[in-house]
């Protein structure tokens, strides 16, 4: 019992001489706060209602949601050989700036030239990788030259207007099912055959739109946007089959989905990104990179929400 706690001190007061006590013996503050946070619900799976997972978090007090920074910890990454895929923009560009602050040593890919990648001070830039064309994937394994501890697959394509039954477009749906689907399949592949991936591990930025159980809340008596619900089902089926082929290889495949980040491809959706939690996509990368440090044999092929670390249903 803390002293002074039959005497009736306030728990603000209680917290402070509790932080004291951690300080004294070498915890820091941030240690002593999540030490008497109120123990969350133990649940398997996230929430599908958006709003209503924002919603819970705060008032659950869930720091894991609301605060990255009071559970990540990159140091992990220091010396490390990663390869993100589809580095110039947006959350690939906030996670290589990340790896690279955390001492990785750290390749960037990008499809053409990117001012904004080649300054971010990468180990190397990988220019002219396209996941939809077979012939960059042996340049990319070529410029390589040599083994990664972890693979980071981004690229990824939403088309600007919204699909209906109405105004379908087959077109931009096989656009998004190659580059979000076949696309980390390619690259996967390609690093497998080359004896790249040996020792390392994949994670693939995936959707929570590739679930089919949360289209009947997410898109309740709306459908729509079939190439890109479509595209994310199919990558994330591609990595449950990639999971299990390379279980004998002892390499570990993590499907995350990124949360909703403010980013470019998202900008469609700006009036909503407060009431729906969005946030800085230097945060969702944190975020990512949590869940990347996790990604083992034991958890391969699951697909996660990076929001809380839990689980989403197929």
């Amino acid at each position: 019992m803390l002293p002074g706690s039959e005497a009736g001190f306030a728990p603000e007061r209680l917290a402070s001489v509790a932080a004291a006590i951690c300080t004294a013996v070498g915890l820091s503050a941030a240690t002593a706060k999540k030490a008497h946070a109120e123990p969350l619900p133990e649940r398997k799976y996230s929430l599908a209602d958006q709003v209503a997972r924002f919603q819970k978090a705060k008032d659950e007090k869930n720091q894991r949601f609301l605060d990255i920074d009071s559970v990540y910890d990159g140091s992990w990454l220091k010396g490390k050989r990663v390869l993100v895929v589809g580095a110039s923009r947006g959350l690939g560009l906030c996670i290589t700036k990340e790896l690279i602050a955390q001492g990785a040593e750290t390749i960037g890919t990008c499809r053409g030239s990117s001012k904004d990648l080649e300054a971010a001070g990468c180990a190397k830039v990988i220019s002219g990788i396209d996941v939809q064309d077979n012939k960059t994937m042996d340049k990319l394994v070529k410029e390589l030259g040599g083994p990664i501890d972890l693979l980071i697959q981004n690229a990824g394509y939403f088309m600007e207007e919204k699909e209906t039954l109405e105004s379908l477009n087959d077109k931009e749906q096989l656009k998004q099912i190659d580059i979000c689907a076949v696309g980390p399949l390619r690259v996967t592949s390609a690093l497998y055959k080359g004896g790249l991936l040996k020792g390392g591990k994949v994670l693939i930025i995936t959707s929570q739109a590739g679930s089919c159980e949360w289209r009947f809340t997410q898109n309740q008596d709306e459908g729509g946007d079939y190439g890109h619900h479509m595209s994310r089902a199919a990558c994330n089926i591609a990595g449950v089959l990639m999971s299990e082929e390379m279980k004998k290889d002892g390499i570990p495949v993590g499907l995350i989905h990124p949360g909703f980040n403010r980013t470019e491809m998202t900008s469609k959706y700006s009036e909503i990104w407060d009431k729906e939690g969005a946030v800085d996509a230097s945060i969702g990368a944190k975020r990512v990179l949590h869940e990347a440090k996790g990604i083992s044999m034991e958890t391969t092929g699951k697909f996660i929400n990076s929001e809380d670390g839990l689980e989403i249903p197929w």
